[in-house]
């Protein structure tokens, strides 16, 4: 007999449009494979997603911008389309803060977390997030944001450059704009020239005490908050490679035992009364030792399924579990186990691993998906090759930039994405 209430289908939300976010399929395999309806809101046009067995219906997504009322409107089609309550499950930061916003508006046809007020705009928020850590007595890199172009300035050179500038709400940021979530900046004049397109970021600049990346400094928690607030499933797991190498997303993570992260988690979703799905990513200090949490995403993590234990466990299946009512099954974890996604870590996907490994595209009884993400590989990786033989003098003759490096992973858009690949 199964443990879920099959009766319930679940909606997966996705506003970004990043064809290959990996996280979408993973939880549309994890949640299918358990016997679950699951319903995507994304736009899957050019994304190996649709090809799923798992999928049982795409919708069409709120188009790029969208504000509340046209998200609203659209998840009102999905639940009369339904025609039952489902478990809806925003996978990025945006989708995670209009469905907050539109709380008492979709309640009827969807089951949520109750969450405390606002909490996952607020945690989303990256300078609402410096003062909540404060707050909770969680590390957090120092941060200011500054009121001027000219304190801009004046705060880069306090805190010691380089320093690290962020736009607190990323998902706001206009697509094209040249605009990144998250940039290292070394100079006061990148700070002032920065603080300068606030406007047309949509939200506050901020500048953080930059932490060096290096081996075995980045990790990340994965966790279900429960109707009680007790963390269930997920884990903490270390970053073993990164894509772009030294300071972009996951592309092979390891689950790994680190009772210091776990503290840090559970004291920080004490603090906050937090309930539902959760992402935080640390960095340890290499001087001191401490780790700081460097974001907090209110969705499940892209790498969320190395974290599933030995009854199958991962946290969107707590997710469902709980909102249904149905107990969670007590299992043991994995350690050991790695993640990896394919096309960013091809070596790393063929070699064997003694405690198991998830990859985030190929799937023995799900193949397509698989099979699609190369073809759409291959395709991305050539037109970006043939941009740059055809715009040989580009690069020498551009002036230099400040470099990018996400500290944390923050959400970007699709054309930060291409261009960092």
């Amino acid at each position: 007999m199964s443990l879920f209430d099959t009766r319930v289908p679940a909606v997966l939300l996705r506003i970004d449009r990043n064809p290959f976010h990996h996280g979408t399929l993973g939880a549309v395999r994890s949640l299918g494979r358990a016997g679950v309806d699951v319903h995507v809101v994304a736009d899957c046009t050019a994304s190996p997603v649709r090809r799923s067995r798992y999928v049982t219906r795409l919708h069409p997504a709120p188009p790029p911008g969208a504000g509340p009322a046209e998200i609203a409107g659209a998840l009102r089609k999905v639940a009369a389309r339904i025609s039952r309550p489902a478990v809806l499950i925003p996978m990025d930061d945006a989708g995670a803060v209009a469905v907050d916003r539109l709380r008492a508006e979709l309640s009827p046809s969807y089951l949520l977390p109750q969450q405390p007020g606002a909490l996952p705009e607020r945690v989303a928020d990256k300078a609402e997030l410096a003062a909540l850590c404060a707050a909770a007595d969680v590390p957090h890199p120092r941060t200011v944001v500054p009121a001027s172009a000219a304190e801009a300035a004046a705060q880069a050179w306090r805190l010691g450059l380089p320093v690290v500038a962020k736009w607190s709400r990323p998902w706001l940021l206009p697509p094209g704009s040249g605009l990144r979530s998250t940039t290292v900046i070394r100079s006061a004049q990148q700070a002032k020239e920065l603080y300068a397109r606030t406007a047309e970021a949509g939200s506050r600049l901020l500048l953080q005490e930059y932490l060096p990346p290096g081996p075995e400094l980045d990790w990340f928690f994965h966790g279900y908050a429960d109707r009680e607030g007790i963390l269930r499933a997920g884990g903490p797991g270390m970053k073993d490679l990164a894509w772009p190498r030294g300071a972009g997303l996951t592309a092979v993570g390891r689950w790994a035992p680190n009772p210091q992260v776990r503290a840090l988690a559970e004291r920080l979703v004490r603090g906050l009364g937090y309930r539902g799905i959760l992402d935080l990513d640390f960095r340890r200090c290499a001087t001191t030792g401490r780790y700081h949490l460097l974001d907090f995403n209110p969705r499940p993590g892209a790498q969320f399924r190395l974290f599933t234990d030995t009854t199958g466990l991962d946290v969107v299946r707590a997710l469902h579990l709980d909102l249904t009512h149905r107990p969670l099954p007590e299992g043991d974890e994995r350690p050991g186990r790695v993640f990896v996604v394919e096309n960013y870590a091809p070596l790393t996907a063929l070699r064997p691993v003694r405690a198991g490994r998830e990859g985030a595209w190929y799937a023995g009884d799900d193949r397509r998906p698989g099979w699609a993400m190369w073809a759409l590989w291959t395709r991305h990786v050539s037109r970006r090759l043939l941009d740059r033989l055809r715009r040989p003098g580009l690069r020498s003759a551009a002036p230099a930039e400040a470099r990018v490096v996400r500290q944390a992973s923050a959400q970007v858009s699709d054309d930060e994405r291409a261009s960092s690949h």
